[in-house]
């Protein structure tokens, strides 16, 4: 909280520095700090009858409600603007009338949240929830401190500066690398295990809701200290100095951590610089260059979706030291340094024997590595035999690859991603309607096509077209859309065989990446024993997916029927929650089930239901050896999906299973998810 505190407050001393992006569990008062801040922000003057909070000292002369020559002003408070999850493109850049713009030859344009958050904070509260596109268009105004709106023929531009703060939960789902590098600032928070600071929480909750007026007024002497010291520390920034060893520090020490590109660089020397301003100081010292690093690095030192955000204090510490400013040697009249004496080699140990380092005892081979060996500890427990009915210690995955493209056919209508094909609010316009609510995305050609041949006979008398309610197209874009992709994984005994889990945990772990970059929600259910467990419910966090995977434990009898009844449900309920997200069905097995032919009918019954529902899906054959009983390709046909081998699954081999599969091939033709 203390880190998150000062990020904040950075920010509002030198708004440059970029915004705070909070990372931390659920109900830890994220939103409730962030809230806070405004309340300390100095009072700003804008102009009396500008919509876009101009200064008065130095209007926009870009301000779409004019230049404002000695224009009236006065003081407002710095706003907080909520973003909510749900909010419209038209809502953050403002939103023209077009029914009016048509009709009657004027244009009007209505300022949107970005203008309201003009020399103020921006607010968004789960920007992990945000749909790409919007977060795109905030973090862009952000970046330029402008937003441009250039739709239908009018151009408006106005300034949009102000302090951008994001907030979000990590097991909702993760932002992509590029846009959590346009964020200045990360904090990771955590609430606190200390009863006692757990006490003091609730304690003030109580206060507050029994007296919100008493409570706030006995904190008013420290808020107003503060929002005074906020005060200063802006007046004192453009004095700070960044000196050459300071800078050579930190582009060192971006270097070491080998982020991308240079905004590191940038955004740690102003926060850096800020850091001595909050402090009153007019240099900037290495302990700024230090609390900068652990601020605006450890979200851009992430490689892939699994790598947590971090940073290796002790690196930090070593860059720092290699590249401080050098002391200055000392003059030649000041003679040389004392210094320890030389005892000579042999006097390299307390005993005064040599120094050697006592031999290492002889390691017990039953001993857990990692461990001191020692005489009295007991033989481990030995790991059962891969495909033993005992459960076997989890193995690791296989290193990830790029996969192949698996979509649901058809078209949906599913929130904005990369996979299947759906109509969204985004993507390419391929054709119009009528529509069947609010006007939302006017299709100006089919408009007017569909007035122009009534304009005589509505008398048309000047430049204005004539319109009518049912002459207005709208737009119908197609793009793509992110879907659920439920994984039913076999993690019974015939699968257990330690090299064979280790290629598919790391098939399914490519198959999360996959959907990490198309911006899936992603679920598992694992099969083993007496049944099936809903291993995650279907989150967009697929870093906990990755967490889950790389625990499985394998071993035990092979309920196949039980995953796949166990899918039937968890997509019935889903389907209930989310209608328009389509699912998509990954089943990760060998095709045996144990029982014999009784227990394969009962696992085609299950599939039968699933097929019944029109889910796609696609079988992923985990059979090996020379025998093969192709069970899995049987459960695919009943599923109606497609199969694939794990060598089958690389994106490599895409062109050599086209070729394979063509129409006048012998093998059966591709269904459902293709």
């Amino acid at each position: 909280m203390a880190d998150l505190r000062l990020g904040l407050l950075l920010n509002a001393v030198s708004p440059a520095v970029g915004g705070v992006l909070v990372r931390g569990e659920k109900g830890t008062a994220k939103s409730t700090m962030v809230r806070a801040l405004a309340g300390l922000l100095p009072s700003i003057a804008v102009v009396g009858d500008c919509r876009f909070a101009c200064d008065p000292a130095a209007p926009d002369p870009q301000c779409p409600d004019g230049t404002h020559p000695q224009a009236a002003s006065l003081d407002r408070p710095a706003q907080l603007v909520e973003l909510p999850v749900g909010v419209t493109e038209d809502r953050i850049v403002g939103s023209l009338d077009l029914e009016r713009a048509l009709a009657e030859g004027v244009k009007a344009y209505e300022p949107g949240l970005l203008a309201r958050a003009h020399r103020g904070v921006l607010y968004i509260d789960e920007v992990n929830l945000l749909q790409d596109h919007v977060v795109d268009l905030l973090l862009d105004a952000a970046a330029m401190g402008r937003s441009y709106v250039e739709r239908e023929g009018v151009s408006v531009r106005h300034a949009a500066r102000f302090l951008l703060v994001g907030t979000m939960n990590p097991e909702e789902g993760e932002l992509r690398p590029q846009l959590l590098d346009r964020f200045g600032l990360t904090v990771e928070i955590a609430a606190t295990r200390d009863p006692v600071e757990r006490a003091e929480v609730v304690r003030r909750r109580l206060a507050y809701d029994a007296d919100p007026a008493g409570f706030a007024a006995r904190y008013e002497a420290e808020e107003r200290a503060l929002a005074e010291r906020i005060t200063t520390a802006r007046a004192l920034l453009p004095s700070v100095e960044l000196g050459d060893p300071a800078l050579r520090q930190i582009t060192a020490v971006c270097a070491a951590f080998e982020v991308d590109g240079l905004r590191a660089d940038i955004v740690m020397a102003r926060t850096a610089v800020a850091l001595a301003a909050w402090d009153g100081r007019t240099a900037v010292a290495e302990e700024d260059v230090r609390k900068a690093a652990q601020l605006a690095l450890p979200h851009r030192r992430r490689r892939n979706p699994f790598d947590a955000p971090g940073l290796d204090e002790e690196q930090l510490d070593r860059t720092l030291e290699e590249h401080a400013e050098p002391e200055p040697s000392p003059s030649p009249e000041d003679g040389p340094e004392d210094g320890p004496e030389d005892d000579g080699p042999g006097d390299g140990g307390p005993d005064g024997g040599g120094g050697g380092a006592p031999s290492d005892p002889t390691p017990d081979p039953s001993s857990d590595p990692g461990e001191t060996p020692s005489q009295d500890a007991p033989p481990s427990p030995q790991i059962p035999k891969p495909g033993s009915s005992r459960e076997s210690a989890p193995v690791a995955a296989g290193d990830p690859y790029r996969t192949r493209l698996f979509k649901v056919p058809g078209t949906g209508k599913g929130a904005q991603g990369r996979r299947s094909p759906a109509e969204t609010d985004g993507g390419q316009t391929v054709r119009s309607r009528r529509p069947a609510g609010q006007l939302t995305r006017l299709h100006l050609a089919a408009t007017l096509q569909a007035a122009a041949p009534h304009q005589v006979a509505r008398g048309r008398d000047g430049r204005a077209l004539v319109l009518r309610h049912d002459d207005f197209r709208e737009q119908v874009r197609q793009g793509r859309e992110s879907n659920l992709v439920l994984f039913v994984v076999d993690a019974s005994g015939s699968m257990a065989a330690r090299q064979r889990m280790t290629a598919v945990k790391g098939a399914v772990l490519s198959l999360l990446m996959d959907a990490y970059q198309r911006r899936d929600k992603i679920g598992m259910i694992t099969f083993r024993g007496a049944g099936a467990e809903l291993a995650l419910p279907p989150t967009s966090s697929v870093e906990v997916g990755a967490a889950r995977l790389e625990q499985l434990p394998t071993g035990g009898r092979t309920p196949l029927a039980a995953g796949l009844l166990r899918a039937h449900e968890v997509l019935r309920l889903e389907r209930l929650r989310d209608p328009h997200r389509r699912p998509l069905l990954v089943v990760v097995t060998d095709g045996r089930a144990t029982g014999g032919r009784a227990a394969l009918a009962e696992a085609g019954q299950a599939a039968a239901l699933l097929a019944a529902q029109g889910t796609a899906a696609v079988v992923l054959d985990c059979e090996s050896g020379h025998v093969r009983l192709g069970l899995a390709r049987t459960l695919a046909g009943q599923l109606g999906a497609t199969a694939v081998t794990l060598d089958e699954l690389r994106a490599e081999g895409v062109a050599a299973l086209v070729h394979a599969h063509r129409p006048s091939a012998s093998s059966q033709p591709r269904r459902k998810a293709a």
